[in-house]
């Protein structure tokens, strides 16, 4: 009996690194083994947990919204729209919102079948501070129809350096996956304030980049109208979007679609 406890005391820390890995071993392949060695064999053959199966629905959803921007980019064959008033679908966060509208009826969530799916807008400028209007949308809850979820976001933090800012700021980034809505505040190449778009694609590790879709990001002034480009499958390094929103006062929020998408009833 003595040689069996302490067998078995020498033994815990193998069966407690293969509980650890979500892994069981039998009592009589505990007990059957020779040596410990044989134990950490066992749990290490155990096959791994499959991960876990897409939504064929959300992932439906998401290529609708990609087809429909590339299909306004192809009809915009490279010339400006205009982007100066409400009603224009080609000021950014009108096209991002397009995108969504016009695929949504098709779908809804598990959870609320009957609730139309609804986009939110941005936030208001008083409700954004002290950060600058841009950073964030509203806060429209699921039971009213909103179907995405805050899935990161960055602020820039007074308290910290620029550098640990840049940090967080890129780590924000690397969690980028296709479908996600974007929206933030920034000081960039073509402009000053808050901008929408939609990523086409994940977080590109082998090549730090990020590919998405957008309109008005790149635009022009004509007889006092603005004017904006359409862009589909536009690509940068993170560092490019990091330099526009990690500054004092801005930010931004990936916004990414819940798991329980539907096609409507």
């Amino acid at each position: 009996m003595k040689r069996l406890v302490l067998f078995l005391l020498l033994l815990m820390p193998v069966l407690y690194g293969a509980g650890a890995r979500g892994e069981t071993l039998s009592l009589s392949e505990m007990l059957g083994a020779d040596s410990a060695a044989e134990l950490s064999s066992a749990a290490e053959d155990a096959p791994a947990a499959p991960a876990p199966a897409e939504n064929p629905a959300r992932a439906a959803f998401i290529d609708d919204i990609v087809s429909l921007a590339e299909q306004l980019y192809t009809k915009a064959d490279g010339k400006a729209r205009r982007a100066q008033y409400s009603g224009d679908i080609y000021v950014c966060k009108n096209f991002t919102v397009h995108l969504f509208r016009e695929n949504a009826a098709a779908y809804r969530m598990a959870e609320y079948p009957d609730v139309p799916l609804v986009i939110p807008n941005n936030q208001k400028k008083a409700d954004c501070a002290p950060y600058a209007y841009g950073v964030e949308w509203q806060d429209v809850p699921a039971e009213k129809g909103n179907p995405f979820v805050e899935a990161a976001r960055f602020r820039y933090d007074d308290a910290l350096t620029k550098a640990e800012n840049r940090e967080k700021a890129r780590a924000f980034l690397m969690q980028v996956q296709r479908g996600d809505y974007f929206q933030m505040s920034a000081d960039y190449y073509y402009g000053v304030g808050a901008h929408s778009l939609v990523f086409i694609a994940d977080y590109d590790p082998a090549t730090d980049s990020v590919h998405w879709t957008d309109s008005n990001m790149k635009g022009m002034t004509r007889g006092g109208i603005r004017y904006g480009y359409v862009q589909y499958d536009a690509v940068k390094e993170i560092d490019w979007f990091v330099d526009a929103f990690c500054r004092r006062k801005r930010g931004a929020t990936l916004y990414r679609l819940r798991n329980d998408i539907i096609k409507a009833p």
